[in-house]
């Protein structure tokens, strides 16, 4: 992991654009991608991880698969999954059409080669890159391609890998714009930001560390002349902001030690009196400052570094080496008597950390004060690139903080954390899996309350006689159509008329035969009136009675539909509650079986961190036992010296 970090905080490339140039704003195909980056914008990566899972099962993104895919892969990277990584952008070489898609998918798997360790393979991938990566990866790609071949000794192909970066134009005056794409905000989220110009060339921090990084690479080549340039400009350059300060220094006093190696003092003395002497870089700087001033043969001017490090923090290795090299300044000095009580009291201060230690591993072999560190250290879901930065309260917990400042302990730290967070998850599903326990049997109490109220109103609903009915109809509607005459489409004003008609007729008989002539023509207008109006409105009723028919027989086939369905209901629903019931179970014993597991790893990796931290302190006594007999060695040297002139014929009168 730590190369893995390294190769991102070095290596992202931001495309964020200017505010005078705004990217354009792409519209989300897929609701399920919107939701997934809704989650990542929030922060919320582990949310965002399972919805990405989640859809991409399902097959919900459509044309966003490739992207989800690569953003999914990309978090499980930046949280250490190497194998499901690699896994997800193995898939998308084989599934992926996309060309720029399996360019991408080739650098994150270089990216993965690498943190694992497998240089060749992190080659071959990255040789597989076919076109310049598009959103600011280029710049990263050619960082990661420097790594690897250093990782190879190769640091020619390292620094011919840099050196277009390294030539790129920078501006330090440039702001670096809102990151509104979610690769912007993928990389921010790594914790690094580079702008763009309007013409997409980088103008923050990305040329700086190729320019750093190819000046290291050119003196670890020998070529010491060509990777001075890199390194003096660097180290001469304005700094914006705190990062580029602490790389100006890193870029002077990897100058100035390639100086004191080379044997050029002078050299070195100009390049690490540009370090601040406050910074990160300081200790390491006035070290070498005065071993420089004592090449040039001036012991005097290389204590004036020495003593100002040796009032600093014990814990830096620097220091407690200024305080050995004092004393054989001033042996050089002549000053053997101010040399030897240099000596006794750089023995003294040894041995006064040495119990500081001692104490310290002490406390260490306690419980608490990991607890106490993660309590201190909160993090969010997934946040691999929060450091523990905040110390408990520990007697001389100066001596533990070099320790947690290892990129050991804080990878091993991260993993606890990770580990107590995914504890803490699963312990909570439990929780939440007990109030869908709850919900079922509400819902199953319920249903059940209900169930003779419904089966009730269904019965009410005779189907069967309504589609006798139904069919009688129909047949009567085959029949009037067959007649023609539409007598059976009267409606009840035509009824009355004919039953008028009928007893008119009748009334008839009654009258004298000269008026029932007349009467009779008239009656017999009246009903071929009716009889016209009858056929002439038969076709239309039909078509609508027709209508009509086919709307009751389907509302008659829904309902039919219906009860035999709802006669299945009881049985499904209960099913269903059932298979709910036991999926609950299935999940609730498999977070059973993960919990122990979990809190087992856990108290492992607890007890390597433990380890670990007490290795670290057993390392710092070494080296102190290590100086510790250095400054016995040179104070019997000055014994020794001191009895030399006692041998001299100039000394004959001196006292025995």
């Amino acid at each position: 992991m730590k190369r893995l970090l390294l190769s991102l905080a070095l290596a992202a490339a931001v495309p964020a654009q200017a505010a005078v140039d705004p990217p354009p704003v792409r519209a989300l195909q897929a609701p399920h991608w919107g939701d997934g980056l809704f989650f990542f914008f929030q922060d919320r990566h582990f949310d965002a991880l399972s919805a990405l899972m989640v859809s991409q099962h399902f097959d919900r993104l459509g044309l966003h698969g490739d992207e989800a895919a690569l953003l999914r892969g990309g978090l499980l990277l930046a949280w250490g999954m190497h194998d499901e990584a690699a896994a997800v952008f193995e898939r998308l070489l084989t599934d992926s059409a996309d060309a720029a898609v399996r360019d991408r998918a080739w650098y994150f798997l270089a990216q993965v080669r690498y943190a694992r360790g497998l240089d060749d393979e992190a080659q071959t991938a990255l040789d597989r890159i076919g076109a310049p990566l598009a959103d600011g990866l280029e710049p990263a790609r050619a960082l990661l391609a420097a790594q690897v071949a250093l990782a190879r000794q190769q640091p020619d192909a390292a620094a011919a890998a840099l050196t277009a970066l390294a030539e790129q134009p920078y501006d330090p005056s440039a702001t670096t714009g809102p990151a509104r794409s979610w690769w912007a905000r993928f990389w921010a989220w790594l914790g690094v930001s580079l702008a763009t110009d309007p013409q997409g060339r980088p103008v923050d921090d990305a040329p700086l560390y190729a320019r750093y990084n190819l000046g290291v690479a050119l003196v670890r080549a020998g070529r010491l002349d060509e990777g001075r340039p890199w390194l003096e400009r660097l180290g001469t350059m304005p700094a914006a902001h705190e990062s580029q300060r602490a790389l100006r220094d890193q870029a002077n006093l990897a100058l100035g030690y390639a100086a004191l190696q080379a044997s050029e003092p002078e050299a070195a003395r100009t390049a690490l009196e540009r370090v601040r002497l406050q910074g990160p870089s300081s200790a390491k700087a006035l070290l070498g400052f005065g071993w420089a001033d004592l090449a040039l043969k001036n012991p005097r001017r290389a204590l004036l570094p020495w003593q100002e490090l040796a009032g600093r923090d014990p814990g830096d290795a620097a220091v407690l080496e200024s305080r050995i090299a004092i004393p054989y300044a001033l042996a050089e000095l002549g000053a053997d008597t101010a040399a030897e009580a240099a000596y006794s009291d750089a023995l003294t201060r040894f041995d006064t950390e040495q119990q500081r230690l001692q104490a310290t591993q002490a406390e260490l072999q306690r419980d608490a004060w990991l607890d106490a560190l993660v309590a201190l250290n909160p993090a969010d879901a997934m946040a691999w690139s929060r450091s523990a930065e905040t110390l408990p309260p520990l007697p001389h917990a100066a001596q533990l903080a070099p320790v947690l400042a290892d990129h050991a302990f804080q990878e091993g730290y991260k993993t606890l954390r990770d580990l107590q967070f995914l504890h803490a998850h699963l312990s909570a599903w439990q929780g939440t899996i007990a109030s869908y326990r709850d919900m079922l049997a509400h819902r199953r109490a319920v249903f059940e309350q209900r169930l003779p109220a419904l089966a009730a109103e269904e019965g009410q609903l005779a189907v069967a006689p309504l589609q006798r009915q139904q069919a009688a109809l129909e047949t009567a509607l085959t029949a009037a159509e067959s007649s023609g005459d539409g007598q059976a489409f009267a409606d009840e004003r035509q009824r009355a008329l004919q039953q008028r008609i009928a007893r008119v007729r009748a009334a008839l008989q009654d009258l004298p035969p000269e008026q029932q002539a007349a009467h009779a023509e008239r009656l017999r207008l009246l009903a071929g009136r009716l009889q016209w109006d009858l056929a002439q409105a038969a076709p239309e009723a039909a078509w609508t009675t027709r209508r009509a028919l086919q709307a009751s027989a389907r509302a008659l086939d829904e309902a039919q539909a219906r009860r035999q369905r709802f006669s299945g209901r009881p049985t499904d629903q209960r099913q269903a509650f059932d298979d709910f019931a036991r999926r609950l179970d299935a999940l609730d014993a498999r977070i059973t079986r993960l919990l122990p597991p979990l809190q087992r790893t856990a108290r492992e990796q607890a007890g390597a961190l433990q380890h670990l931290a007490l290795a670290a302190l057993q390392t710092q006594q070494q080296r102190l036992g290590a100086y510790a007999q250095q400054a016995r060695y040179g104070i019997a040297q000055l014994h020794d010296r001191a009895r030399q002139p006692l041998d001299t014929p100039e000394a004959t009168d001196a006292p025995r």
